[in-house]
Formats: structure tokens, sequence, C-alpha cells
């Protein structure tokens, strides 16, 4: 899986079709579902200088490593970002001190993975501005909780680089009952090589021996995803 730089753009969004722009996005798949990207463009509703405000919100998340950057963030730090001006500022900060207020009343709370989407989300802001392939496991519980998401490997997967064992010592270690696979592209484009159903078909039959479930293989490329499960790729 050799690297490729991304170079496509991104139309406005009133060029875009109706069911892609991301508050119909939203509306028609529910939260959980669309990109933290697109959750952050709902928020700032219009780019500046006639930049699409998804892109906008990738690059505000590129400029703070994603949202645990952009909540440190002042007002002021914010406001440095071309096309951020003090409404937006304000109203990022004010969203974002939401979700603190909500994890500080429900400390306990941990997200549940109900889908590929539910996995997919939970990683597509951190993963999709990778510029090399990164490859992690969403750990669950027994019901389907999320125990982490710990980073395995870095670099292009093969067979002679994935040791399956290092994966399932981690599951142990945390003592999951099932995980799911994601790893990127870093060219954007998430369509599984002969290699990624190779090694998932391992990972599969890996975890029939060891009792612990793999339930997916998520591939994440620019706010796109594939689920091998879905397309029954090196799951039989």
């Amino acid at each position: 899986m050799s690297l490729q730089p991304f170079t496509d753009t991104v139309p406005m969004i009133r060029d875009m079709a109706a069911q892609n722009r991301p508050r119909e996005r939203l509306m028609t798949v529910g939260a959980t579902a669309v990109s933290t990207a697109e959750l952050l463009a709902i928020i700032l509703r219009t780019g500046s200088g006639g930049e699409n405000v998804l892109r906008l919100a990738e690059r505000l998340l590129a400029a703070f490593q994603d949202l645990p950057g952009l909540s440190r963030a002042t007002i002021a730090e914010l406001m440095q970002v071309k096309g951020i001006g003090p409404a937006k500022a304000v109203e990022i900060k004010a969203a974002l001190e939401i979700g603190r207020r909500l994890m500080a009343a429900a400390p306990q709370e941990k997200p549940v993975v109900s889908s590929p989407a539910d996995a997919a989300n939970l990683l597509m802001s951190e993963m999709t501005f990778l510029d090399q392939e990164h490859l992690r496991l969403v750990l669950l519980d027994t019901r389907n909780k999320v125990l982490g998401t710990p980073t395995i490997y870095v670099g292009s997967l093969n067979t002679s680089v994935v040791r399956v064992n290092e994966l399932f010592r981690a599951a142990i270690k945390e003592n999951a009952a099932a995980f799911i696979v994601a790893h990127n592209h870093p060219s954007g484009d998430p369509s599984p090589s002969p290699e990624d159903i190779h090694v998932t078909r391992q990972i599969v039959q890996a975890g029939k021996i060891l009792d612990i479930g793999v339930l997916d293989h998520i591939i994440i490329g620019r706010h796109r995803y594939v689920s091998l499960k879905e397309r029954k790729l090196g799951f039989d």
C-alpha cells in the first residue's frame, strides 16, 4: 500500500449534493455517524473568502491537532486562523465547553460502538490527516463500550510487518471481549487492497482461536470509510 499525496479539492457547500452537506448528513444518518470536521462545519455555518466551511473546519482541526488542542486554544489563538473572527471563535469555545461540562457531569460514561459508523466516527478526525498509515484497535467490553483505542503500528501494513499476536496482546492486556481493527489510507481513498483483505483474514482466524471477537476492520480515508465486514471481505 504505497503512500500518495492527497490533492482532492472540496466544492463549495452550495455546490455539493444535498445528501453530502454536513447539516443534511447529520439529519439523515445521525450525529454519531458524521465526522468531527462536519460537526465543526455545522457550528461555523459559513466559510470565509469563498472557502468551503468544511475545509475551514479541517484547517482548524489540523492547526490545533484535533479536538484536544482546539479545546485548549484561547479565543485569541483561534482568531489567528484565517477565516475565524470573534463570533466564530466564541461559538467554538461555547460548543466545546458544553461538551466538557457534559463529560464532567458523567465521567463514567464510555462511548458505545454499535455500528461501523460509530467506530469510524470515533477515529475519523484523528486519522483523516495522518500522512502515514496507522493501525489502531477499538477495544470493547462485553457491552460494546470502548475500553481504549491504542495505536499498534505506524507505516505500510503488510503481512511481514503486522504481527497478529501484537493486536491480541493489547486486547488481553485491557481484558477486552472484542475489538475492531482500524487503519487509514493517506491517499484519501479507503478502498481495501488485497493486502488489507489478507491481513483481515489472518486476524479474524486468530480471533476465533483465542476466543476474542474481531468485529470489523475499518479503513478510513478522507471523511469516508469502508467496513470490510459489511463488504464481507476477510470475514467468512
